[in-house]
């Protein structure tokens, strides 16, 4: 079922506009829409009709004024949760300039695809850690498959779904604040990419910030553009929370799994106790 409710949730993601109630979501799924509806709020938290009303522009504006004003607030808020992420639950291990040159060369990389509470997510790892994670979009599986060929272009990739599934059901643990064993993640990035990304581990789950909080808390607060950029290039989606830096005056914009998605997500975040 857990397969079913979230190709449904990437049918939200492509045709949330469309606003798709109820009735048709679960005939779309082949269930009774009790049992959709039962099925749906316990993978994910929160209705069908509530995700997509979730999915607005005021909404997104909402969780901006009702979140957190700074990082450094994000950074207290989240000590005995996964505000400390990067700390308790994740451990990064930067990719050797060697790998970096060779772009994958001689690298096995298994992955799979895997239903979660936010959608499909395909899921790539080294011996080393996760290195990549990103979204169906579109209900194409092709694209982020894509993108993670471009991202090691001369790696060996093997499929390996039951190899990566216990790294899908860590991830959507710590994602929800839950505790996990460590996860390991296998990355390459400037040293400026790796600060953002690890100040984007210390956001907590329903917390919001801006660009310019971001770069104010690393101290260089004109480097709003270069913050953006890094955020954008960040390798492991949803575990690296890159969805949860908005712009200051609450638009959601410049989410590499499309505005919906980011939506979405942080539909599902605000729900979580």
């Amino acid at each position: 079922m857990d397969a079913v409710i979230s190709e449904a949730i990437d049918y939200i993601a492509a045709h949330w506009q469309e606003q798709p109630d109820l009735e048709f979501l679960a005939r779309r799924a082949g269930y009774d829409a009790t049992h959709f509806q039962k099925s749906f709020t316990a993978m994910v938290g929160l209705s069908p009709k509530k995700l997509c009303q979730y999915m607005n522009a005021r909404h997104a504006r909402d969780l901006l004024l009702d979140g957190y004003s700074t990082l450094e607030s994000a950074y207290a808020a989240g000590l005995s949760g996964n505000g400390r992420l990067f700390d308790l639950f994740v451990n990064v291990e930067a990719a050797t300039p060697g790998e970096v040159q060779k772009k994958g060369r001689g690298l096995s990389v298994r992955y799979g695809f895997h239903p979660t509470p936010a959608g499909d997510i395909l899921i790539a790892e080294t011996e080393r850690g996760i290195c990549w994670l990103g979204f169906v979009v579109d209900e194409d599986r092709a694209v982020p498959m894509q993108r993670l060929r471009e991202y090691w272009p001369q790696a060996q990739f093997i499929e390996d779904r039951g190899g990566t599934a216990l790294s899908a059901r860590r991830i959507v643990t710590v994602w929800r604040g839950g505790d996990s064993p460590k996860l390991d993640l296998h990355l390459y990035g400037t040293n400026f990419q790796i600060q953002v990304w690890q100040a984007l581990m210390k956001i907590p789950c329903g917390a919001t910030v801006s660009y310019q909080t971001i770069a104010q808390a690393l101290g260089k607060p004109k480097a709003s553009r270069a913050v953006g950029s890094a955020v954008g290039a960040n390798p492991i989606s949803l575990l690296i929370p890159c969805h949860r830096v908005i712009q200051s005056s609450g638009i959601i914009e410049n989410y590499g799994w499309g505005t919906p998605r980011k939506k979405l997500i942080l539909g599902i975040e605000a729900s979580i106790p």
